[in-house]
Order: C-alpha cells, then structure tokens, then sequence
C-alpha cells in the first residue's frame, strides 16, 4: 500500500487488519485491530487525525480527510459504504455511512444510526442513537429498526471476514484469457438479503 510520512508522522497500522495495495494512508492515520480498507481509499491524515476504531471498514474509494486540531473517526464496527467522504466527523459506534454520502466537518453521527446512501450530513449536525437519516441535507426521518440494525451487523461481519480473507488468499495475477467450465462462486461468512 502507498504509505507516507508526512511532517515526521508514520500512519500505525494493526497487524490483524487489512488495507488494501492500492489505498493511500498519508501522516496521522491510526487503523486498529480487525479493521478492512479497500482499493482505492484515500486516507489523508496531513491536517487532522484520521482513527478507524476495532472491526470498521472503509469500502473502495472513501474518503477520509479533517482539519487540524481535529481527529475524524469511525468507531468499533462502523461501516462506510463505497464512494463515501468523511471530512473533520465521528461516526459513533455500530453506526453506518451509505455509500456516496458525505458527513461534514464536525458532525456527530449517532451510535447504531445509519445515513442512507447519497444523503448529505450537514458540518455540525448533533445525531442520536439509532437515527435513520436521508437526504441532501439529511434529516432524521425515522428510528433504526432491529431488523436494520441485524442487516447492518451481517454486512459488517461480511467486512470483518473479509479483512483476514484478503490478507490470506489475495494475490497480484495475470488475468486468465477466458472464464474455466467450472469457475466455483465465492461465498460470503453470513447469509446477507438486501433490504427491500
């Protein structure tokens, strides 16, 4: 993975998680234990701190980004979808970010809450528990249900598997020239419907 000094400061990287080749960890960058980043994050820790607590996971092409003084962070078992953007904001405990949904500088997402895919979290924005927000700006449209917060766990659990998955069975290959008659298909660690 492209890793980088920046100002003196090594980005900390746990033994037990996974960061993909092709993420970018620049400076103050902390991921602990049990954490999955995927291809093509961008960790740019050159004005505030940047910390992914136990067992989150950051999907491909996240942002991560703060101000200085600052520390942005998502806490044990949150989950950032793919193409979102965290600038200068905590993401509480168990909670989840959709994907392409950006949280600004300063905002507070609650424990077991989940902000819906493309919404817009306003800089300053004070979550609670088990907020579902939508939209651009987000508003609290409803609770998280338990069945939201089962589905969440599952995909979560998905990315915790994946972290010790890919640290054992990912290798740099040339692609074959055509798909074999017996190509077996790749399973997950849990049973995951998509929500309808």
């Amino acid at each position: 993975m492209p890793c980088y000094e920046f100002e003196g400061l090594i980005p900390v990287v746990h033994p037990s998680a996974y960061v993909h080749p092709t993420a970018v960890l620049i400076g103050d960058v902390i991921v602990g234990p049990n954490v999955y980043i995927a291809p093509l994050a961008s960790l740019r820790g050159d004005y505030g701190r940047l910390i992914l607590e136990d067992g989150s996971n950051l999907q491909d092409s996240c942002v991560m980004h703060g101000y200085c003084d600052t520390d942005t962070v998502v806490e044990a078992n949150g989950h950032i979808g793919h193409g979102a953007i965290l600038h200068g904001c905590v993401v509480k405990r168990n909670a989840l970010v959709g994907m392409n949904a950006v949280v600004m500088d300063g905002a507070i997402i609650g424990e077991d809450s989940i902000v819906a895919a493309g919404s817009f979290v306003k800089a300053g924005f004070k979550g609670s528990p088990r907020q579902l927000l939508v939209g651009s700006p987000a508003k609290v449209i409803r609770e998280v249900s338990e069945q939201d917060l089962h589905w969440k766990g599952l995909n979560t659990q998905e990315y915790q598997a994946l972290a010790w998955r890919s640290a054992a069975s990912m290798n740099v290959v040339l692609p074959l020239l055509e798909m074999e008659a017996d190509r077996p298909r790749l399973k997950g660690v849990t049973v995951v419907q998509p929500k309808v």
